[in-house]
């Protein structure tokens, strides 16, 4: 059974750093996109950063732009999410799926297009 678990979240200071990894079980990662989504209490599932199989391309939200970045390893069948600058406004549970298509704004603005979702790691940045 394909399944991500995602971990590495926790309570940390605005202006502080987390490193989210999702790692891959019941498959290998190798064949697909993977993607960072998250959702905030009352506010819609959105997408934050995606990551190519076939050349290690990367798409990020303007919201996150220039302070995350998303990176692979395949041979520990992981996918991270290495995170600075954290704002209030990052507050959510970041979930990691898998998706066929090439890593794009257009495709992280579909979260329909990506499955075996884990069941996410909370990030709460506050005082």
């Amino acid at each position: 059974q394909l399944q991500f678990v995602e971990s590495g979240g926790g309570l940390v200071q605005p202006g502080g750093s987390l490193r989210l990894s999702c790692a891959a079980s019941g498959f290998t990662l190798d064949y697909y996109a993977i993607g960072w989504f998250r959702q905030a209490p009352g506010k819609e599932h959105e997408g934050v950063s995606c990551i190519s199989s076939s050349d290690g391309s990367t798409y990020y939200a303007d919201s996150v732009k220039g302070r995350f970045t998303i990176s692979r390893d395949n041979a520990k069948n992981t996918v991270y999410l290495q995170m600075n600058s954290l704002k209030p406004e990052d507050t959510a549970v970041y979930y990691c799926a898998a998706t066929y298509y090439y890593c794009s704004g257009y495709v992280l603005g579909d979260s329909s297009d990506f499955g075996s979702w884990g069941q996410g790691t909370q990030v709460t940045v506050s005082s």
